[in-house]
């Protein structure tokens, strides 16, 4: 999963866009209809495309690190800002954020297990506002590029 966050920063900052694309998934945990995923934002297609560069999105192990990633930044933008330090020049992740995520199971319509991420960032002291909490020596995003899109 690092590597996947560090991979969409660098294609983020380079302004690399993927294609728009479709998964279905199906079988009996998501019922006889299955669950249909568009992935049609600018962002996602790029940060899909940085994981399938290191990934095939073919492949299980390549689809679950694209779910991932997308559930780490659905969990940053609802509830996890504080364990992130965003600036001008980049975002900064608590280490136990990136590891809870990579831990976390997803659940049948591909998401992050909310709970369990909770339950395994439960260890942390209480959050503490953006920039507080301790963050990874991580390499800067372009400052054009919006801190989600890192």
């Amino acid at each position: 999963l690092d590597a996947a966050w560090d991979a969409a920063r660098e294609a983020a900052a380079g302004g690399v866009y993927g294609p728009v694309r479709q998964f279905r998934f199906g079988g009996a945990q998501v019922g006889p209809s299955g669950i249909d995923l568009l992935l049609g934002d600018a962002d996602a297609c790029c940060w899909a495309a940085a994981v399938d560069a290191i990934r095939p999105l073919t492949q299980p192990e390549g689809l679950s690190l694209l779910l991932r990633l997308l559930g780490l930044i659905d969990a940053i933008a609802r509830w996890a800002a504080p364990l992130c330090r965003f600036a001008r020049d980049g975002a900064e992740l608590h280490p136990m954020l990136l590891e809870a995520a990579a831990l976390t199971p997803l659940t049948p319509e591909g998401r992050l297990a909310e709970n369990s991420l909770r339950a395994h960032l439960a260890v942390l002291p209480q959050a503490r506002p953006s920039g507080g909490a301790p963050a990874r020596d991580r390499k800067p995003c372009a400052s054009s590029t919006p801190p989600l899109s890192c």
